[in-house]
Protein backbone atom coordinates (compact mmCIF):
# COMPACT_ATOMS: atom_id res chain seq x y z
CA UNK A 1 0.00 0.00 0.00
CA UNK A 2 1.40 3.67 -0.60
CA UNK A 3 1.74 5.82 1.65
CA UNK A 4 0.43 10.04 1.01
CA UNK A 5 2.59 12.27 2.12
CA UNK A 6 -0.50 14.57 4.31
CA UNK A 7 1.51 17.38 5.56
CA UNK A 8 0.96 20.56 5.25
CA UNK A 9 0.56 22.21 1.78
CA UNK A 10 0.62 26.06 1.24
CA UNK A 11 -2.75 27.02 -0.78
CA UNK A 12 -2.34 27.68 -4.63
CA UNK A 13 -5.78 28.69 -5.59
CA UNK A 14 -7.35 32.14 -6.43
CA UNK A 15 -7.19 34.65 -3.56
CA UNK A 16 -10.14 37.28 -3.50
CA UNK A 17 -8.50 40.57 -2.32
CA UNK A 18 -9.55 42.23 1.16
CA UNK A 19 -12.57 44.32 1.29
CA UNK A 20 -14.26 42.67 -1.29
CA UNK A 21 -16.43 40.10 0.32
CA UNK A 22 -19.10 42.69 0.64
CA UNK A 23 -20.40 42.60 -3.01
CA UNK A 24 -20.61 38.73 -2.68
CA UNK A 25 -23.18 39.13 0.41
CA UNK A 26 -24.69 41.94 -1.75
CA UNK A 27 -25.02 39.77 -5.32
CA UNK A 28 -26.24 37.15 -2.79
CA UNK A 29 -29.05 39.15 -1.49
CA UNK A 30 -29.41 40.25 -4.72
CA UNK A 31 -30.71 36.94 -6.47
CA UNK A 32 -32.70 35.87 -3.75
CA UNK A 33 -34.93 38.67 -4.03
CA UNK A 34 -34.79 38.60 -7.36
CA UNK A 35 -35.54 34.61 -7.36
CA UNK A 36 -39.52 36.17 -5.80
CA UNK A 37 -42.09 36.53 -8.37
CA UNK A 38 -43.99 39.11 -5.35
CA UNK A 39 -41.04 41.03 -5.68
CA UNK A 40 -40.66 41.28 -9.49
CA UNK A 41 -44.21 42.17 -9.53
CA UNK A 42 -44.03 45.12 -6.83
CA UNK A 43 -40.91 46.31 -8.82
CA UNK A 44 -43.21 46.05 -11.83
CA UNK A 45 -45.49 48.33 -10.24
CA UNK A 46 -43.16 50.85 -9.12
CA UNK A 47 -42.27 51.18 -12.70
CA UNK A 48 -45.62 51.93 -14.01
CA UNK A 49 -45.27 55.85 -13.38
CA UNK A 50 -42.13 55.63 -15.88
CA UNK A 51 -44.23 54.82 -18.17
CA UNK A 52 -46.81 57.01 -17.69
CA UNK A 53 -44.48 59.81 -17.69
CA UNK A 54 -42.91 59.09 -20.58
CA UNK A 55 -45.85 58.72 -22.56
CA UNK A 56 -46.60 62.24 -21.58
CA UNK A 57 -42.93 63.61 -22.18
CA UNK A 58 -43.77 62.04 -25.72
CA UNK A 59 -46.78 63.91 -26.59
CA UNK A 60 -45.59 67.12 -25.60
CA UNK A 61 -42.58 67.33 -27.37
CA UNK A 62 -44.69 65.87 -30.53
CA UNK A 63 -47.73 67.88 -29.98
CA UNK A 64 -47.78 71.60 -29.78
CA UNK A 65 -51.20 71.42 -28.27
CA UNK A 66 -50.36 69.72 -25.61
CA UNK A 67 -47.50 72.07 -24.67
CA UNK A 68 -49.59 72.68 -21.17
CA UNK A 69 -47.74 69.25 -19.86
CA UNK A 70 -44.68 69.84 -20.81
CA UNK A 71 -41.83 68.76 -17.81
CA UNK A 72 -40.13 70.89 -15.86
CA UNK A 73 -37.84 70.85 -12.92
CA UNK A 74 -41.17 70.78 -10.97
CA UNK A 75 -42.14 67.26 -13.00
CA UNK A 76 -38.77 65.46 -11.62
CA UNK A 77 -39.43 66.94 -8.07
CA UNK A 78 -43.10 65.34 -8.09
CA UNK A 79 -41.76 62.03 -9.66
CA UNK A 80 -39.77 61.10 -6.26
CA UNK A 81 -42.93 62.24 -4.45
CA UNK A 82 -44.84 59.95 -6.23
CA UNK A 83 -42.47 56.92 -5.94
CA UNK A 84 -41.81 57.58 -1.95
CA UNK A 85 -44.80 54.65 -1.67
CA UNK A 86 -42.77 51.88 -3.25
CA UNK A 87 -39.85 53.53 -1.63
CA UNK A 88 -41.50 52.22 1.10
CA UNK A 89 -42.38 48.96 -0.09
CA UNK A 90 -39.51 48.00 -1.13
CA UNK A 91 -37.66 49.26 1.91
CA UNK A 92 -39.91 46.56 4.09
CA UNK A 93 -39.86 43.78 1.64
CA UNK A 94 -35.98 43.50 1.32
CA UNK A 95 -34.93 44.97 4.14
CA UNK A 96 -37.07 43.51 6.87
CA UNK A 97 -35.27 40.01 6.87
CA UNK A 98 -31.66 41.36 5.92
CA UNK A 99 -30.05 40.67 9.36
CA UNK A 100 -32.99 40.34 11.63
CA UNK A 101 -33.15 36.23 9.66
CA UNK A 102 -29.23 35.98 10.08
CA UNK A 103 -29.84 36.63 13.79
CA UNK A 104 -32.38 33.96 13.85
CA UNK A 105 -30.72 31.20 12.94
CA UNK A 106 -27.35 32.44 14.57
CA UNK A 107 -25.74 33.01 11.37
CA UNK A 108 -23.84 36.19 12.49
CA UNK A 109 -21.55 34.31 14.46
CA UNK A 110 -20.50 32.33 10.91
CA UNK A 111 -20.48 34.92 9.05
CA UNK A 112 -17.57 37.39 11.59
CA UNK A 113 -15.40 34.02 12.40
CA UNK A 114 -14.35 33.85 8.84
CA UNK A 115 -11.97 36.78 7.40
CA UNK A 116 -15.11 39.04 6.89
CA UNK A 117 -15.18 42.46 9.26
CA UNK A 118 -18.64 43.99 10.63
CA UNK A 119 -18.30 46.74 8.31
CA UNK A 120 -17.92 44.18 4.86
CA UNK A 121 -20.86 42.53 6.63
CA UNK A 122 -23.12 45.46 7.05
CA UNK A 123 -21.75 47.14 3.59
CA UNK A 124 -23.31 43.84 1.74
CA UNK A 125 -26.28 43.89 3.42
CA UNK A 126 -26.68 47.80 2.55
CA UNK A 127 -26.03 46.86 -1.01
CA UNK A 128 -28.97 45.16 -1.48
CA UNK A 129 -31.09 48.05 -0.41
CA UNK A 130 -29.41 50.66 -2.20
CA UNK A 131 -29.08 48.67 -5.38
CA UNK A 132 -33.13 48.02 -5.52
CA UNK A 133 -34.23 51.80 -4.10
CA UNK A 134 -31.85 53.71 -6.37
CA UNK A 135 -33.56 51.15 -9.09
CA UNK A 136 -36.90 52.78 -8.22
CA UNK A 137 -36.05 56.14 -8.12
CA UNK A 138 -32.57 57.55 -9.54
CA UNK A 139 -32.81 55.02 -12.73
CA UNK A 140 -35.85 55.99 -14.26
CA UNK A 141 -35.79 59.69 -13.53
CA UNK A 142 -32.11 59.50 -15.12
CA UNK A 143 -34.06 57.42 -17.74
CA UNK A 144 -36.93 60.42 -17.99
CA UNK A 145 -34.46 62.67 -18.42
CA UNK A 146 -32.85 60.96 -21.18
CA UNK A 147 -36.11 60.37 -22.94
CA UNK A 148 -37.19 64.04 -22.58
CA UNK A 149 -33.99 64.79 -24.45
CA UNK A 150 -35.20 62.03 -27.29
CA UNK A 151 -38.04 63.01 -27.76
CA UNK A 152 -37.42 66.78 -28.04
CA UNK A 153 -34.68 66.29 -30.39
CA UNK A 154 -32.54 68.75 -28.31
CA UNK A 155 -30.51 69.47 -25.34
CA UNK A 156 -32.32 72.67 -24.68
CA UNK A 157 -34.01 71.29 -21.38
CA UNK A 158 -31.10 69.99 -20.23
CA UNK A 159 -28.98 73.11 -20.86
CA UNK A 160 -31.80 75.18 -18.72
CA UNK A 161 -31.98 72.72 -16.08
CA UNK A 162 -28.37 71.38 -16.03
CA UNK A 163 -29.12 71.20 -11.97
CA UNK A 164 -31.42 68.46 -12.44
CA UNK A 165 -28.67 65.71 -12.60
CA UNK A 166 -26.90 65.96 -9.81
CA UNK A 167 -29.69 67.51 -7.67
CA UNK A 168 -31.64 63.75 -8.78
CA UNK A 169 -28.47 61.87 -7.92
CA UNK A 170 -28.27 63.77 -4.48
CA UNK A 171 -31.84 63.77 -2.89
CA UNK A 172 -31.99 59.83 -4.52
CA UNK A 173 -28.81 59.02 -2.10
CA UNK A 174 -29.55 60.88 0.72
CA UNK A 175 -33.55 58.99 0.18
CA UNK A 176 -31.95 55.95 -0.11
CA UNK A 177 -29.19 55.94 2.31
CA UNK A 178 -31.85 57.34 5.07
CA UNK A 179 -34.14 54.24 4.60
CA UNK A 180 -31.72 51.60 3.97
CA UNK A 181 -29.38 52.19 7.43
CA UNK A 182 -33.13 52.81 9.34
CA UNK A 183 -34.23 49.57 8.08
CA UNK A 184 -31.20 47.79 8.65
CA UNK A 185 -30.44 48.83 12.53
CA UNK A 186 -34.37 47.97 13.01
CA UNK A 187 -33.51 44.76 11.09
CA UNK A 188 -30.65 44.02 13.87
CA UNK A 189 -32.55 44.74 16.55
CA UNK A 190 -34.97 41.79 16.31
CA UNK A 191 -34.70 38.01 15.06
CA UNK A 192 -37.89 38.53 13.36
CA UNK A 193 -38.23 40.06 9.35
CA UNK A 194 -42.16 40.59 10.27
CA UNK A 195 -41.35 42.65 13.77
CA UNK A 196 -38.72 44.37 11.87
CA UNK A 197 -40.65 45.22 9.23
CA UNK A 198 -43.73 46.30 11.40
CA UNK A 199 -41.46 48.89 13.43
CA UNK A 200 -40.49 50.26 10.47
CA UNK A 201 -43.70 50.54 9.48
CA UNK A 202 -44.79 52.17 12.65
CA UNK A 203 -42.27 54.81 12.68
CA UNK A 204 -42.97 56.15 9.03
CA UNK A 205 -46.58 55.96 10.21
CA UNK A 206 -46.88 57.33 13.29
CA UNK A 207 -44.61 60.33 13.04
CA UNK A 208 -46.50 61.16 10.07
CA UNK A 209 -49.66 60.28 11.84
CA UNK A 210 -48.07 62.95 14.76
CA UNK A 211 -47.19 65.41 12.92
CA UNK A 212 -50.63 65.94 10.60
CA UNK A 213 -52.50 65.72 13.69
CA UNK A 214 -50.22 68.99 15.27
CA UNK A 215 -50.35 70.49 11.93
CA UNK A 216 -54.41 70.46 12.00
CA UNK A 217 -54.34 71.81 15.41
CA UNK A 218 -51.95 74.46 15.02
CA UNK A 219 -52.64 75.15 11.00
CA UNK A 220 -48.59 74.89 11.11
CA UNK A 221 -46.41 73.28 9.65
CA UNK A 222 -43.27 74.13 11.91
CA UNK A 223 -44.28 70.50 13.63
CA UNK A 224 -43.02 68.67 10.22
CA UNK A 225 -39.16 67.99 11.69
CA UNK A 226 -41.09 65.00 13.62
CA UNK A 227 -41.91 63.27 10.74
CA UNK A 228 -39.22 61.36 8.69
CA UNK A 229 -41.12 61.44 5.86
CA UNK A 230 -41.83 65.36 5.95
CA UNK A 231 -38.10 65.78 7.03
CA UNK A 232 -36.97 64.53 3.87
CA UNK A 233 -39.57 66.15 1.18
CA UNK A 234 -38.51 69.54 2.99
CA UNK A 235 -34.85 68.69 2.68
CA UNK A 236 -35.98 67.36 -1.30
CA UNK A 237 -37.54 70.91 -2.16
CA UNK A 238 -34.41 73.14 -1.20
CA UNK A 239 -32.07 70.32 -3.44
CA UNK A 240 -34.57 70.81 -6.26
CA UNK A 241 -34.63 74.72 -6.01
CA UNK A 242 -38.49 74.49 -5.26
CA UNK A 243 -40.33 76.32 -2.66
CA UNK A 244 -39.95 74.30 0.30
CA UNK A 245 -43.50 72.91 1.44
CA UNK A 246 -43.26 73.25 5.43
CA UNK A 247 -42.50 75.94 7.84
CA UNK A 248 -39.34 73.98 9.80
CA UNK A 249 -36.03 75.07 8.84
CA UNK A 250 -34.63 73.14 5.64
CA UNK A 251 -31.45 73.18 7.87
CA UNK A 252 -33.06 71.77 10.79
CA UNK A 253 -34.86 68.82 8.48
CA UNK A 254 -31.32 68.09 6.97
CA UNK A 255 -29.75 67.83 10.34
CA UNK A 256 -32.47 65.23 11.80
CA UNK A 257 -32.12 62.83 8.76
CA UNK A 258 -28.10 63.13 8.77
CA UNK A 259 -28.52 62.12 12.30
CA UNK A 260 -31.22 59.53 11.77
CA UNK A 261 -28.22 57.44 9.86
CA UNK A 262 -25.70 58.32 12.05
CA UNK A 263 -27.96 56.76 14.70
CA UNK A 264 -28.84 53.83 12.79
CA UNK A 265 -25.10 53.34 12.53
CA UNK A 266 -24.36 53.32 16.17
CA UNK A 267 -27.22 50.80 16.64
CA UNK A 268 -25.44 48.60 13.40
CA UNK A 269 -21.99 49.10 15.49
CA UNK A 270 -23.49 47.61 18.69
CA UNK A 271 -25.64 44.55 17.62
CA UNK A 272 -23.44 43.25 14.51
CA UNK A 273 -20.95 41.73 16.58
CA UNK A 274 -19.73 38.02 16.35
CA UNK A 275 -20.39 36.98 19.80
CA UNK A 276 -23.85 37.62 21.36
CA UNK A 277 -22.87 39.48 24.74
CA UNK A 278 -25.68 37.84 27.38
CA UNK A 279 -25.68 40.31 30.40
Amino acid sequence: MGIHDQSYRRYAGPRTEPGAAWGVIAWSGIRALLARRLFLVVLLFAWSQFVVRAVVFYLSANFPSMELIAPSAQTFRDFFDQQDFFVFVVTVYAGAGLIANDRRANALQIYLAKPLTRAEYVAGKAGVLVVFLLLVTWTPAMLLLVLQTMFAGSLAFVRENVFLVPAMTVFALLEVLAATFAMLALSSLSTSARFAGMLYAGAILFTTAIFQTVRGVTGSSAASWISFSANLAQVGDVIFGVAPRHDTPWGVSLLIVVGLIGVSLAVLRWRVRGVEVVT
